[in-house]
């Protein structure tokens, strides 16, 4: 063979990798409103930047119909590129090719670049979109999935690792995304769950639709499973680009800090207002947070679970933070099972990664209940106090009403390692309730009282006064400041300023045992 037919061999079989299954099945990609996904890597990348890997790669031969078959690239598209001048590390599963199906090269592939992303610090991009296994391969298929679980334990912690859901992924196919940080899923085109409704069927005898069961609402809102959903799978890719914004490529630099756009002495004189005077009155956790942080920074993370707690990305002074707020708006702010390990794992997150936890505090308690004790609220509620005690990135936190019992330690007290605590005039810090406690205290008086209402009224602002104020806490230096609402931002930012050098020592061991 001359060397002419050399090149032409080699772009032929370049061409074949990169027309995938063929026109045909690119258009079935493209009527169910899918992108192939060569078109997803040139759309979220910079243009110009994408490096592929193993564009050649094929499955060896198997048994059943695999023999004869070539598939150059075997399924999955890997490499890496830059994300606004940045470099990320990304696969994508390509539908067109036997489905998507998970073989023995494809999941070498993929572990191939979660290797280097790991070895030179860079995020990882993963866009699903899978059948699931490859039955024709057996066992390699399954031990394939093992080897990329085992990459995104190595990588948790190291590296950030995001998950696009953008077709179909079941079965074990769902375990890597779960073990990754964040999870995207396209509305209507993507679902996840470990069994299809068939198979759910049979067993059980429940009929159950494919949405219902694992689409993308149903994960964002009821199981907690993903974090952000897209109308469509580039607005899902937009918004994954802007994530990474604030977020450092590993877990040894900081965050990238943008040029600022306002003012770090801007005094937002509405928060003032926020906070009713009733204290059973709702107000709008996010409506603090925007008044803090740069104006229109906040990037609300799972905002549609567990909705008494508000988290998310945030800048202050154009430098990134993490944000976690009780929502007096859901339940009165009170923590429960599900908002608990949702601000646990995002508070763990944010630590491993540099950056620094702002915790707006207007807390109740815990939710009381039988559904909750039995299902185990000590342990999840334990979870988010675990997740704080061990963080060692600045903590910040400013409490601007409630802040009660168990609950008050919970959320960035200093007690558990807060550097910074800080009171609105309006905060209560107290063990209990100005009602509760006055019906603890004072049950046998009331018994007696002629007018137990008016007695009652009476003793629960004597109580406010003497107890559910900032005021104590303050002398004991279990917070740093009482503020006015207008000074805090100014305030956090020369904190945060201030804390930048931050270290802190901890016990030397191999890790913890986080009540999971």
């Amino acid at each position: 063979m001359s060397r002419e037919d050399d090149v032409e061999d080699l772009r032929e079989r370049k061409r074949r990798a990169e027309e995938g299954g063929g026109e045909e099945r690119i258009a079935a990609q493209h009527e169910k409103g899918k992108l192939t996904a060569r078109e997803r890597i040139d759309y979220f990348l910079d243009d110009g930047t994408f490096v592929e890997i193993d564009q050649l790669r094929e499955h060896r031969s198997t048994n059943f119909d695999m023999d004869e078959k070539s598939f150059p690239g075997d399924g999955v598209v890997t490499g890496y590129g830059e994300v606004d001048g940045r470099k990320v590390f990304v696969f994508a599963h390509d539908f067109t090719v036997l489905g998507g199906s998970l073989g023995e090269a494809f999941a070498q592939k993929v572990c191939k670049v979660m290797d280097r992303a790991i070895e030179t610090g860079a995020p990882i991009i993963g866009l699903n979109d899978s059948a699931g296994a490859r039955i024709q391969e057996g066992i390699d298929s399954l031990a394939g999935y093992a080897d990329i679980f085992h990459r995104n334990q190595q990588a948790s912690g190291v590296v950030p690792q995001i998950s696009a859901i953008m077709g179909p992924c079941a079965g074990g196919a769902v375990y890597s995304p779960s073990i990754t940080d964040f999870v995207y899923m396209v509305e209507e085109t993507s679902h996840m769950f470990i069994t299809g409704p068939d198979v759910i069927e049979t067993v059980t005898g429940e009929e159950v639709g494919f949405d219902e069961l694992g689409g993308a609402r149903t994960h964002a809102t009821e199981s907690g499973v993903a974090h952000f959903t897209a109308a469509d799978e580039k607005a899902a890719m937009d918004e994954i680009r802007h994530l990474l914004s604030y977020l450092p490529p590993n877990n040894v630099e900081d965050p990238p800090r943008v040029d600022p756009w306002d003012d770090p002495d801007r005094r937002d004189e509405d928060l003032a207002d926020v906070v009713p005077q009733a204290p059973q009155k709702p107000y709008d956790m996010a409506r603090v947070i925007g008044g803090v942080v740069d104006e229109d920074s906040f990037y609300e993370v799972a905002e549609g679970f567990a909705r008494n707690v508000v988290m998310g990305f945030a800048r202050l002074d154009g430098h990134s933070v993490g944000v976690v707020g009780n929502q007096p708006r859901v339940n009165a702010g009170t923590l429960d099972i599900d908002s608990s390990r949702k601000a646990a794992r995002f508070v763990r997150f944010c630590d491993a990664f540099n950056v620094p936890i702002l915790t707006f505090v207007d807390v109740p308690g815990f939710m009381p209940g039988k559904d909750q004790e039995r299902g185990a609220i000590i342990n999840h509620g334990a979870k988010l106090l675990y997740a704080y005690s061990e963080a060692t990135v600045p903590l910040l936190t400013v409490i601007t009403r409630k802040a009660y019992g168990g609950a008050y330690d919970v959320m960035a007290s200093k007690h558990v390692g807060a550097d910074v605590n800080y009171a609105w005039p309006t905060a209560e810090i107290a063990v209990m309730g100005p009602e509760g406690a006055v019906n603890v205290l004072y049950d046998d008086e009331l018994d007696e009282a002629e007018d137990v209402e008016a007695r009652r009224e009476q003793l629960v602002e004597e109580y406010r006064d003497a107890f559910a104020n900032p005021y104590i806490a303050a002398k004991r230096g279990f917070v740093d400041d009482v503020l006015e609402p207008r000074e805090t931002r100014p305030r956090l930012i020369d904190d945060l300023e201030t804390l930048r050098g931050k270290r802190e020592d901890q016990p030397e061991r191999k890790h913890g045992n986080i009540p999971l």
